[in-house]
């Protein structure tokens, strides 16, 4: 009985997800480039499980680091890319922990 009632269920949800406005919402990527000692675009606008992807065009190494030490990439060379994404609403700073004065922000829109 209980595994018929699964296919249902299942339906259901479904059915209700796609009435919903808008349908089901993909999380995005958004893109920081580093380089020239910014981050480009130095703000971004995301939405809760979108991802922010930092890739360094300089000549030398930037760390990605959230003002208050929630989060914290490695040494990126030339080339390397740092993602996170980012789940609940709100408004996170970084700088680059190497240079101090490359700062950014990631507002995320609920």
């Amino acid at each position: 009985m209980r595994a018929m009632l699964q296919p249902r269920r299942m339906a259901l949800v479904a059915a209700v997800l796609v009435s919903l406005p808008g349908g089901i919402a993909e999380a995005g990527t958004v893109t920081v480039t580093i380089a020239n000692f910014t981050f480009s675009p130095a703000t971004v606008t995301i939405h809760p499980g979108d991802t922010v992807t930092w890739t360094n065009q300089d000549d030398i190494p930037h760390v990605v680091a959230e003002k208050d030490g929630k989060f914290r990439s490695s040494a990126l060379d030339t080339g390397d890319s740092y993602s996170r994404t980012f789940p609940a609403g709100g408004t996170v700073d970084y700088y680059c922990a190497i240079h101090p004065h490359m700062t950014g922000r990631v507002v995320v829109a609920p």
